[in-house]
């Protein structure tokens, strides 16, 4: 039994929650207000380097007065894109 590249299955996962959540994108035009709406659009933010809740959030600025960098990683996930997650997980470990 052949091992699978990491790089695959990280991109597998990435494209699933991506286009999980581009799915959840589309259920915010079509479905109406109400719970159902609330439950699936609600997201969990996750920022790699920042604590506060600003617009600079997950942000790092290294000004060098010539040349600036800004870093920073923010995950978002809400419902669909878990669900799209878990949809490319199965897909990864039914297509060995």
């Amino acid at each position: 039994m052949a091992k699978r590249n990491i790089s695959l299955i990280l991109i597998g996962l990435f494209l699933g929650a991506a286009i999980g959540g581009l799915i959840g994108n589309l259920m915010s035009w079509m479905l109406p207000e109400g719970v159902v709406k609330e439950f699936f659009l609600t997201s969990i933010s996750f920022n790699l380097f920042g604590a506060t809740d600003n617009s600079s959030d997950g942000i790092i600025v290294l000004d060098l007065s010539i040349i600036t960098f800004k870093i920073g990683l923010s995950i978002k996930f809400n419902f669909a894109s878990i669900i799209g997650l878990s949809s490319a997980y199965y897909m990864l470990r039914y297509f060995r």
